[in-house]
């Protein structure tokens, strides 16, 4: 009998079709992989490659997998959506967001889902009766279990996986904590805004400070690396004041990445849901900030619908390219339309995030007008 182990060294075996030995007299106590399925089998490539290395010719094994996600990471940008909106937020040298701001956790777990479809994990359920329910109201699902690497971003994949499928509004509001349904209230993410901030400390863009908040310290991350903050300041001020948008490629937008101009709106309209946006505005003058702003209320108009909406406001206007370019974008990849359409939803819940806003202000302007009489009949 031939032996399994070659020359005595340890033998990587895999399960396949003829892998198991039928000799009779071979020892029981070895058990041969089962056969794999053929529906399940995995048709990208091979599971074991070799290549020579060396005068000696010696063989070095390598899983060709990891060749095609290093390929597909070296198209990704260097930060996530949520990681440019946090250090957008971040004060440079204190290193921690204004204790006021509400919505940035909101904003923060719908870039998560925006992030997810734009990296091909997640897209609408295709079934074409979901024309029938308002956009926030359509159902998502995993189309590709594959992780990312990125930790928020599996965590929030492999919760989508093992779930029912649901709509977008729903996962955020359950990433997000805000449910009374105790059997999904292990859903929520939690400490994104401290996962983020110590993501980017390992990526060389922040570091960890210890900071005294009178009766209690608290970790703190100021800006290291100014490089990030300044090159996506740079951007947000090149789409919301420039009449022809060019975004030069980088590593934080490289130039062989899907949907560069669309990826850059997003998070721009994920910023002004986050109340960040400003952070990236004040070298503006007054007028330019207001022009700025208004330029994000016409985009997230644009973009909280499906299919998206057109610019009407010719070539004279901020930003007058962006339409053929997002256009062009979306027909380069048709069979990504309902990852796009996830893209849209989240737009329109930004959108509402801010009609809500506006409703609250107008109740407390309301209010005010009462008091102002009654201080007069008084």
């Amino acid at each position: 009998m031939a032996s399994a182990s070659g020359s005595g060294g340890l033998t990587r075996r895999r399960g396949a079709g003829g892998g198991a030995s039928t000799n009779e007299n071979e020892d029981g106590s070895r058990v041969a992989s089962p056969t794999p399925n053929k529906k399940n089998e995995d048709t990208r490539s091979p599971e074991t490659g070799y290549e020579t290395s060396g005068a000696n010719g010696h063989k070095i094994a390598f899983d060709p997998r990891d060749i095609s996600e290093n390929a597909e990471r070296s198209k990704q940008p260097k930060l996530t959506l949520m990681e440019e909106v946090l250090l957008m937020g971040l004060k440079d040298k204190q290193g921690y967001l204004s204790f006021w701001n509400d919505n940035i956790s909101y904003a923060l777990r719908g870039c998560i889902v925006i992030e997810l479809a734009f990296r091909g994990r997640v897209s609408m359920q295709r079934d074409s009766s979901r024309r029938r329910f308002p956009l926030a109201d359509r159902v998502i699902e995993v189309v590709d279990e594959t992780l990312t690497g990125e930790v928020l971003l599996d965590e929030a994949l492999k919760m989508m996986k093992s779930s029912e499928k649901m709509s977008v509004s729903s996962w955020i509001d359950l990433m997000s904590g805000e449910t009374w349904n105790l059997m999904k209230i292990g859903y929520q993410l939690k400490q994104v805004r401290e996962r983020l901030a110590k993501g980017l400390v390992d990526k060389g863009i922040l570091r960890t400070e210890k900071r005294n908040f009178l009766l209690f310290d608290m970790a703190t991350h100021p800006v290291a690396d100014g490089g990030a903050k300044d090159e996506i300041r740079r951007r947000v001020r090149t789409v919301l004041t420039q009449r022809t948008v060019v975004l030069p490629p980088s590593p934080f937008l490289p130039e062989e990445m899907e949907f560069r101009y669309l990826r850059t709106i997003s998070m721009l309209c994920a910023a002004y849901a986050a109340n960040v946006l400003e952070n990236a505005l004040v070298t503006l003058t007054h007028e330019a900030r207001e022009r700025a702003f208004a330029q994000v209320d016409e985009l997230l108009a644009e973009y909280s619908q499906w299919p998206f909406g057109r610019r009407t406001g010719g070539q004279a206007a901020i930003g007058a390219n962006l339409d053929q370019v997002i256009r062009d974008e979306v027909n380069g990849a048709k069979d990504k339309e309902l990852q796009l359409e996830v893209c849209a939803v989240i737009m329109l819940l930004f959108a509402m995030l801010f009609a809500n806003v506006d409703g609250v202000i107008q109740v407390v302007a309301a209010c005010l007008s009462v008091f102002t009489r009654l201080d007069s009949l008084l």
